[in-house]
């Protein structure tokens, strides 16, 4: 009786889960001919057929399901080896604690989190959400080892003394529109027709900076305010109003809001920076890392 194989085994789940010979090929990056070697050498494995032929392609027999499941199964277990193998490998290891304000928590530091993943296996990732000012006394009492706050003019000056700063996106002010709102769909627009809107702003702590109106607006007429990212852009899906939303977030906005840049000489933009002590470890070099090369991913996305 022919053995089986962990390539079979791949080649037979990839059948399964394309259900044809040719999307498995093209999955795989094998040729069809290879594939349906494979599968025939399954077959003799097991000692049944694996596939039923179709007009539309292949569908398993029960045989084939039963294999495709324990498949699974094993080569999971397999893959798993690899992954605590490359760990110890791995030079970064131990525990790490990042902390981020709520909208770079939506979707930049989600991503660099599965890059650390990925990388090092055997770091341990502790992350949070908090304001800037909060991550700040965090840093500082070392509850914390990288904070990802934002910066600019119109924020508190915060007191960087004795800490590492590295720049992650800069400029980003969107804002957030009903799909249906007459600013939807166009290109920049201008800031002296954002006077009359209804704006949807952040509620927090007194000293916890909040998304209110753009800017440079003077006496905003403010409609709702709301602490929650979530509750804030619902409002505006419901189109009770707009409000302004930081481009780091912009990927993670529900269906029924649409972003729209607004055209704005007299704003002079804000920053996400990571802050950390200088004298870094390489743990934390690794998660500054992560977080650099997500935001550089995010700045060229379409």
């Amino acid at each position: 009786m022919a053995d089986f194989t962990l390539t079979g085994l791949r080649v037979v789940q990839a059948v399964v889960d394309t259900g044809s010979f040719t999307a498995a090929a093209d999955a795989l990056g094998y040729t069809q001919s290879a594939v349906s070697r494979q599968v025939a050498a399954m077959e003799a494995a097991a000692g049944a057929a694996l596939f039923v032929r179709g007009a539309r392609g292949v569908a398993p027999s029960p045989a084939g399901m039963l294999l495709a499941r324990r498949a699974a199964t094993a080569l999971n277990e397999i893959d798993a080896v690899s992954t605590d193998l490359a760990g110890l490998r791995d030079h970064v290891t131990g525990r790490v604690a990042i902390a981020a304000f709520p909208s770079a928590a939506a979707v930049l530091v989600p991503r660099a989190l599965a890059r650390l993943g990925n990388d090092h296996p055997g770091l341990i990732v502790d992350f949070g959400e908090a304001s800037s000012p909060t991550q700040l006394r965090q840093l500082r009492a070392h509850r914390i080892d990288v904070a990802v706050i934002g910066v600019g003019p119109d924020l508190p000056a915060y007191d960087f003394q004795g800490l590492s700063r590295d720049l992650l996106l800069d400029g980003g002010l969107l804002l957030a529109v009903p799909e249906h709102h007459r600013f939807a769909g166009r290109g920049p627009v201008p800031v002296t027709e954002l006077r009359d809107e209804p704006w949807i702003v952040g509620k927090g702590l007194r000293d916890d900076p909040q998304f209110g109106a753009w800017p440079t607006i003077e006496n905003p007429r403010i409609a709702y305010a709301a602490r929650e990212w979530p509750t804030r852009l619902g409002l505006v899906a419901a189109r009770l109003g707009i409000a302004v939303l930081p481009e780091v977030a912009a990927a993670a906005i529900p269906t029924g809001v649409r972003t729209v840049r607004v055209d704005d000489p007299a704003w002079l933009g804000r920053a996400v920076v990571a802050v950390t002590v200088r004298d870094r470890s390489p743990e934390v070099t690794a998660t500054v890392e992560a977080l650099r090369h997500e935001a550089a991913r995010l700045r060229t996305a379409p």
